[in-house]
């Protein structure tokens, strides 16, 4: 895989990630609301020596250097007694608390700034409240400890040197732990991690075939057509790609279908195909739709068509094309019916013949690799381009046989759904069969993401209907040429003059002869 097949993955699985970037937050959301609030408040001492706070004569200021000198001192001496126990057991006195010393020294920081005589009493608590006045407590109960320790015995405020409370604790607005929004970021950075590994995964383990440079890089086949799904049109839609009057998701299918066509058209220049099967490897991946719409489009084209339902199993092609079902390949092949008498032309279409699966044989494989289906598709091949409906490989073996009885197979497969593994088995079906692979129709692409087919809604913005207009085709020499092998075949296998009437579908051809 390359990088771009990582990035087609991300882009493909945006929803997952979405979704688990917002899991993170979430997550993270919740972890905060189960946090208790930490808040702290800080309270600011000054170590001072209490005679030079009480001088104020002129002798007091001579000694005030002295003074500040002493103070000086004692700070790293107060710095330790601060984390004493008995100052924790007066602070916890004070305030009533029901906790140990050593749980409320864990909640308190003492801080000095260089070169200074202040302590700093950060205290931590659950509430604004509680944090400021455990700092205050902390400072009153180091004074109290410090008269014990230096003043006179029973006597308060007697030490020399002491600490005054200069600067109370004001209550914080904000508590220091959890914080919200370092926590969210953490969860949406989680949560996006998770969902592009999660991406990442699936894109490495995901067989299903999406795009059409995966399909030719696996197979080394081409990807002869990229059919967009038109949401809102049935399965079974013939698109007008004569008259270019679809919009919107419709005019990308038309479009891709005239690709398709003009794809086949210089596959193989010198020796181009004449029949062509339409396959799939498993049921449901629209090869029917892909073989009528086909045959269509070179029918507009101006070019003589004959589709021929191959799945006598599940015949589709009278239903989409719209025309009458009854007798068809299956009644020429076993001599009950003449082609002529079966053969259709499809309705609105001139040059667009139908040959429909007829009744259902016991032997459906048997019967198409005759040397009589051989035949019949020889003699349609020499006048027109036959596109065959053939059923899936997989399943049934009637698609490999019709395949090695013309000159070669269009393996439809569905984006997002047919996986590499089906494809190599239909691929394989067909070589063992002794059939020829012409390419890959990619049908059902999306028309936006990173999978998206060349024929988008942008596209459609830029060039209009109105420029895919395309003037009504006369009738050309090779559709009449087919009329008369239409006529020579009548007359070879006309039955006496006492037979029955023309059947409905004659009546449909010698009425297009005549108009």
């Amino acid at each position: 895989m390359e990088v771009t097949d990582y990035l087609r993955g991300i882009l493909r699985h945006w929803l997952a990630i979405l979704l688990m970037t917002l899991v993170g937050l979430g997550a993270a959301f919740g972890w905060v609301l189960l946090q208790t609030p930490v808040y702290e408040a800080t309270s600011v001492g000054l170590v001072q020596s209490r005679s030079s706070a009480a001088a104020d004569d002129e002798n007091g200021q001579l000694l005030q250097p002295a003074f500040d000198s002493i103070a000086r001192g004692k700070v790293p001496t107060y710095l330790d007694m601060a984390t004493w126990r008995v100052v924790a057991d007066g602070a916890i006195a004070e305030l009533g608390l029901a906790t140990t010393p050593e749980a409320v020294v864990q909640r308190i920081t003492i801080e000095n700034p260089n070169e200074t005589s202040i302590i700093r009493v950060t205290a931590q608590g659950e509430t604004p409240a509680e944090a400021a006045a455990l700092s205050e407590a902390w400072l009153t109960s180091l004074a109290s400890t410090i008269d014990a320790v230096e003043g006179e015995e029973g006597a308060e405020g007697s030490s020399p040197v002491t600490i005054f409370v200069t600067s109370a604790a004001a209550l914080p607005q904000r508590p220091i732990f959890p914080d919200i929004q370092t926590a969210m970021i953490v969860g949406a950075v989680l949560g996006l991690g998770l969902g592009i590994a999660f991406a990442l995964m699936r894109t490495v383990s995901d067989r299903r075939i999406r795009a059409a440079e995966d399909v030719e890089s696996h197979t080394s086949l081409p990807v002869v057509g990229a059919i967009p799904s038109a949401p809102g049109v049935s399965e079974r839609t013939i698109f007008d790609t004569a008259t270019g009057g679809d919009r919107g998701a419709k005019f990308a299918v038309s479009e891709s279908l005239r690709a398709l066509r003009t794809n086949l058209q210089f596959m193989d220049v010198d020796n181009p195909p004449r029949t062509i099967v339409v396959t799939s490897p498993l049921p449901g991946d629209g090869k029917s739709t892909i073989a009528c719409n086909l045959a269509h489009t070179l029918a507009t084209n101006g070019q003589p068509v004959v589709i021929v339902d191959g799945d006598l199993r599940r015949p589709k092609v009278a239903e989409t094309i719209g025309v009458p079902g009854g007798a068809g390949l299956s009644d020429v092949l076993s001599g009950r019916a003449d082609l002529s008498d079966v053969l259709q032309r499809a309705p609105g279409v001139e040059h667009l013949f139908v040959l429909t699966a007829g009744s259902t044989p016991p032997n459906p494989s048997e019967v198409l690799g005759s040397d009589r289906m051989r035949k019949l598709l020889a003699d349609l091949a020499g006048h027109a381009t036959v596109i065959i409906d053939a059923p899936p490989l997989l399943p049934v073996t009637d698609g490999a046989v019709l395949t090695h009885q013309s000159d070669g197979a269009l393996m439809v497969i569905t984006a997002g759904k047919t996986t590499y593994d089906l494809l190599d088995k239909a691929l394989g079906t067909l070589t063992k069969a002794g059939g020829r692979a012409l390419g890959v129709v990619l049908n059902k692409t999306p028309l936006r993401g990173p999978n998206s087919s060349a024929y988008s809604y942008e596209y459609r913005r830029e060039y209009g209907p109105a420029e895919e207009q395309v003037a009504p085709k006369k009738r050309s020499t090779a559709s009449a040429d087919l009329d008369d092998i239409f006529a020579d075949t009548d007359a070879e296998s006309a039955p006496p003059a006492a037979a029955s009437p023309p059947t409905p579908a004659r009546t449909v051809r010698e009425r297009a002869r005549q108009g």
